[in-house]
């Protein structure tokens, strides 16, 4: 079973790395939404695979980190692609979650998918 939680911050961030004359070089801004999936059983007891209120807790030291931040100075997302960024996250969740994938929108139409290392 999967389950998610969904997250939203607010953050600057231009990409050092596109081509000269690109929008996404210039300072701007997104209103991010970051949605956390993990998986696992149904605790026959519980019947739930996990406590949403747990995936809160386990997210909230990263929002601390990213919301109204300007993400290129955050150790980590020199270059805060989308890509990046949901790996950023990954990295940070994974020991403490049983994840299955982390989403990051940036848009209300663009986004990625991260699931790990395969």
């Amino acid at each position: 079973m999967e389950i998610f939680r969904e997250f939203t911050f607010e953050a600057a961030h231009r990409l050092p790395h596109v081509p000269a004359g690109h929008k996404c070089a210039r300072l701007h801004g997104h209103s991010y939404r970051v949605q956390v999936h993990v998986e696992g059983d149904v605790d026959p007891v519980a019947g739930w695979v996990m406590d949403f209120g747990d995936l809160k807790k386990a997210f909230a030291p990263l929002r601390d980190q990213l919301d109204h931040h300007y993400l290129n100075e955050v150790p980590g997302l020199e270059n805060p692609t989308s890509e990046v960024l949901a790996r950023w996250i990954w990295d940070r969740l994974a020991d403490q979650v049983p994840l299955s994938a982390v989403m990051v929108r940036e848009t209300c139409t663009s986004g990625c998918v991260y699931r790990g290392e395969r």
